[in-house]
């Protein structure tokens, strides 16, 4: 499982970002988490307002800093 975290740093941002290794680091199969910075790639997603989750290249949230049990969630519903 793909799972990317997007978003330009700001306190959300890395809010989502921990809260989404906490939360990959849950489940036993492989679940890579990759942080996206950079504005042109967060474009490439159509998304307006950060942070933003991506899991298998399906946009699940925008605009949020998600709870870990959130992203469990999302996680359990794109496997």
């Amino acid at each position: 499982m793909e799972i990317k975290v997007l978003g330009t740093g700001c306190p959300k941002c890395t809010s989502l970002e921990k809260a989404t290794r906490i939360a990959a680091d849950s489940f036993n199969f492989e679940i890579n988490v990759e942080k996206i910075s950079e504005m042109n790639k967060i474009m490439d997603y159509g998304i307006m307002i950060t942070p933003a989750l991506v899991i298998n290249d399906k946009v699940v949230s925008s605009g949020k800093a998600l709870s870990v049990e959130q992203i469990k969630k999302y996680i359990e519903d794109n496997k």
